[in-house]
């Protein structure tokens, strides 16, 4: 049986003993906008941060005009709570100048953690010519930072093999990442098989888990659908009661993920990455029920 359909059918009601004290874990944000960025919206990040974090990351906004205020925030973010805040940066619609010149801005500004991204592209036509490894030699080129980079337990969608994605990750770390935050999943097996398969080749750096608890189930099932992620039928069927309240299907989420990062523990992960995708409250209640 499942590692997480395990936990969630025969042991979500027993008392589990808090890791939250043995654990390190870091946030995923999104710049809000200026009408959602308010007093509420700070006094949540607040909570959060009480729980001592290890970095805050914030999106990068490439493709929708919002990178300039990926960092605004992000100096916002790190002035507010005094937790390391985390730049994505994307390349794939950037030219060397221009990243050049945004990493350097980091680095003036003391933020020195980067999380270094490919990026989507907008067109199938698109003329990549630069991918995450080379903005990874171009970051360590710059200053000494560090760099965190995407890893895909479920294969990269555009991948053309589960061992050229591996490689790929490798050419990454590699080249001067430090370690690897993965896509969200929701299958514990599958992620216990990719970092058996990244230890195969070579591969020694942490690979952090992205968990994404479920509070909006269509929206994150239109996630996995874009980016190839499984969903096991058992949690599909979750959902699909019709006579569940909001209420009821945001315990569901909460057990998931509550589950998922227990059951990780227990197979010796002690790091955590956590898409909020702005919903503080709801990401905060999850952490104190660890």
């Amino acid at each position: 049986m499942n590692l997480l359909k395990k936990k969630f059918m025969h042991y979500r009601n027993e008392n589990y003993l808090s890791i939250l004290n043995k654990i390190n874990l870091s946030f995923e944000f999104f710049p809000p906008s200026k009408k959602n960025l308010n007093q509420l919206f700070w006094d949540s990040i607040k909570k959060l941060s009480s729980l001592n974090p290890i970095f805050m990351s914030v999106t990068y906004g490439a493709n929708n005009g919002n990178k300039n205020n990926t960092y605004n925030f992000v100096k916002k973010l790190r002035n507010y709570t005094k937790i390391n805040s985390v730049p994505h940066m994307t390349c794939v619609h950037e030219n060397k100048s221009q990243l050049i010149k945004i990493a350097l801005k980091y680095w003036n500004n003391d933020i020195k953690h980067i999380l270094a991204l490919r990026g989507d592209y907008l067109h199938k036509n698109t003329k990549i010519k630069m991918y995450a490894k080379d903005l990874v030699i171009l970051l360590k080129n710059i200053a000494d930072f560090k760099i965190s980079v995407a890893a895909y337990p479920e294969i990269h969608p555009e991948s053309k093999s589960l061992q050229s994605d591996l490689m790929y990750l490798k050419d990454k770390i590699e080249s001067g990442a430090h370690q690897a935050i993965t896509q969200f999943f929701f299958d514990i097996d599958n992620f216990l098989r990719f970092r058996d398969r990244c230890l195969g080749v070579g591969i020694k750096a942490k690979i952090i888990p992205g968990i994404l608890p479920i509070k909006d189930f269509n929206q994150v099932y239109k996630f996995c659908l874009l980016s190839n992620i499984y969903v096991p039928t058992w949690i599909k069927n979750l959902y699909l009661k019709s006579n569940q309240s909001l209420e009821e299907k945001n315990k569901i989420g909460s057990q998931l993920a509550i589950n998922m990062i227990q059951s990780l523990y227990e197979e010796g992960v002690y790091d955590f990455h956590l898409y909020t995708l702005n919903k503080s409250d709801f990401i905060y209640s999850i952490c104190c029920d660890l």
